[in-house]
């Protein structure tokens, strides 16, 4: 009688991938300790309760597209015309259209400003 040979499977191991993830478990566990922590009588400000002002410097876009610049209305020709050639900083309503914040740092730029920084409210959750 012919036996015939059984073929076995040779089955995928998991094994591997679980030791790779575990050494990335380590490794990110490890380097998320390296920043040294606070001092633990530190006590950082609150600034919860202050009101929201636009920065001196920066110009204003409002969600209609217009330009202020310290409350008076103002465009970027005239802005950089009693501006030094440098960086500008612009406050963009939240509703402001993007095209037309595009638009205003585009023009900025080709009159002489260096960079333009749009300066946002950091959020907190």
């Amino acid at each position: 009688m012919i036996r015939y040979a059984q073929i076995r499977r040779k089955r995928d191991s998991t094994i591997p991938m679980i030791n790779v993830i575990f050494l990335m478990l380590i490794f990110f566990l490890i380097a998320g300790t390296v920043a040294p922590p606070l001092d633990p009588e530190l006590e950082l400000v609150d600034t919860s309760q202050l009101d929201g002002r636009d920065p001196p410097d920066a110009l204003v876009l409002r969600e209609d597209g217009t330009l202020s610049f310290r409350g008076a209305p103002t465009d970027p020709e005239t802005f950089m015309a009693s501006h030094d050639a440098g960086p500008v900083r612009i406050v963009p309503d939240r509703n402001a259209s993007g095209p037309r914040l595009i638009e205003v740092t585009g023009t900025l730029r080709r009159l002489g400003a260096t960079s333009v920084f749009l300066v946002t409210a950091q959020a907190f959750e």
